[in-house]
């Protein structure tokens, strides 16, 4: 029997084709995506296509775009084995993190794939990365069962779990990276799975459900050498202010100083979840490793573990829509609800 794929184009590089005349990058028609990559013909699955109109520049990705993009999936989930969602780098990371939020009992793959060259391009990544996704999204196991039932993104011959990953690199191929989680799969000659690392089902049977109420009253705040009171103040007192990911040095370290520890107490005294994760590209924030850290865990900030600044934001926008229990929020935040944590 022949599996079917449901390839959605929503916007970014790899769906341009440069003008002849002009030289200028547009989007071309993806229904003719047959002529532009007619390696696809070999595939010995169904590939149907959705393009979106208009168009979502990946700048422009804002939290209404995955609950279009989750509808969709959910509309279409019976009808077909697995997903693949064409999408600009740029925003990759949040949009993979937020969906694998908002799926719950998710039984299929959704790789979410893109190209830092549009695919019309002679030296395109992007006719690569489309081809594996589409062999990832319709693979099976020998039970039959899909071979990654999760939401993932494949580029440059790597399959990341998609809410570990940061893009890292604005010019090379490889743009993504998984620092605190190794891939899932690696692609040479033949795919090697990590199915050790693969999150399977509890239930293959239990109905998807789907969470679209995501709370955006959210900051990112930054720590640096020589951030001011004002700073602060202006970032913790914003009118509506629900959650914060508070951006520490190394292992969830910030500053010491009096006025700093007290607005971040004062903060979390207000009702404001404080969630702390590391600046660094890998590893992990443990509260306990030094006094300062202790300092905030006292002051009742949360700790992020080893998660990325993608995910963090993306599970608080979700955890928030959840309850408005600052207690049933951080029960959520300190969860490994989809993998995105490693505890």
């Amino acid at each position: 029997m022949h599996r079917t794929i449901l390839l959605v184009y929503t916007g970014g590089t790899i769906g341009m084709k440069q003008d002849p005349d002009t030289l200028a990058l547009k989007p071309f028609n993806f229904n003719q995506i047959l002529e532009e990559v007619p390696e696809l013909r070999k595939f010995g699955c169904k590939i149907d296509t959705y393009s979106f109109d208009p168009l979502i520049d990946s700048s422009d990705v804002q939290p209404d775009f995955w609950i279009r993009l989750t509808s969709l999936i959910k509309e279409n989930y019976e009808k077909y084995d697995g997903f693949v969602i064409l999408h600009g780098t740029d925003t990759m990371s949040f949009t993979a993190s937020a969906l694998s939020f908002m799926f719950e009992n998710l039984a299929k793959p959704v790789v979410l794939t893109g190209s830092q060259l549009p695919i019309g391009m002679l030296r395109t990544d992007g006719k690569e990365n489309l081809i594996s996704s589409i062999e990832i999204a319709s693979a099976a196991g020998p039970d039959g069962r899909p071979m990654v039932p999760e939401v993932c993104i494949y580029f440059e011959s790597q399959l990341y779990r998609g809410n570990r990953t940061t893009k890292y690199n604005a010019e090379n191929f490889r743009a993504f990276r998984s620092a605190n989680c190794p891939v899932l799969a690696d692609v040479g000659i033949h795919i090697k799975y990590d199915r050790s690392l693969i999150r399977y089902p509890q239930d293959w049977d239990a109905p998807l459900r789907v969470f679209q109420n995501l709370d955006t009253n959210v900051a990112i705040l930054k720590i640096f050498p020589g951030i001011t009171p004002e700073v602060i103040d202006a970032i913790l007192n914003m009118e509506g202010l629900r959650g914060v990911v508070l951006e520490t040095f190394g292992s969830g370290n910030a500053p010491t100083a009096d006025w700093f520890v007290e607005r971040i107490k004062d903060a979390v005294h207000r009702g404001l979840v404080v969630l702390n994760v590391t600046q660094c590209h890998a590893g992990k924030v443990d509260m306990d490793a030094y006094a300062t850290g202790v300092a905030l865990k006292q002051e009742g900030v949360i700790s992020g573990f080893d998660s990325t600044t993608e995910a963090a934001v993306t599970k608080m926008f979700f955890a928030l829509g959840q309850s408005n229990s600052s207690d049933k929020v951080k029960e959520l935040l300190q969860s490994n609800l989809r993998g995105e944590i490693s505890i």
